[in-house]
């Protein structure tokens, strides 16, 4: 049987410039990065104000890793770029043989942040 020869692996001489946080707003947990759009449940800050997300459950910068127990003493900042109402979700409810249908629908109020700072 022939030996497979493998090639060396070389190791990147450039740090890893990853740099990323989790966040946590309306109930619900995001995963942000620097310069990047993200559309959250309604936050009542007027459009071209900034918003600051104190509520950080972790981030990393290259190869420094935080934790929160239960947050970390990091602020995200972002700028409000527009407010405005999500696609719409039909909701159609039917039970059989009585005679019930009922349709409705629910557009969900958002807000479009540009994620402009994590530390």
């Amino acid at each position: 049987m022939a030996e497979v020869k493998k090639k060396p692996t070389q190791k990147s001489t450039a740090k890893n410039t990853r740099k990323f946080a989790v966040i946590k707003t309306g109930g619900k947990q995001y995963l942000v990065t620097e310069g990047r759009f993200y559309n959250f449940e309604k936050l009542p800050i007027e459009e071209g104000k900034t918003v600051v997300f104190d509520e950080v459950l972790l981030t990393v910068d290259g190869e420094k890793v935080q934790i929160g127990k239960p947050k970390v003493d990091v602020k995200v900042t972002g700028k409000v770029l527009s407010q405005f109402k999500d696609k719409k979700v039909n909701v159609f409810k039917y039970k059989k043989r009585k005679r019930y249908r009922k349709t409705y629908g629910h557009r969900q109020l958002q807000t479009k942040v540009e994620i402009t700072k994590i530390g």
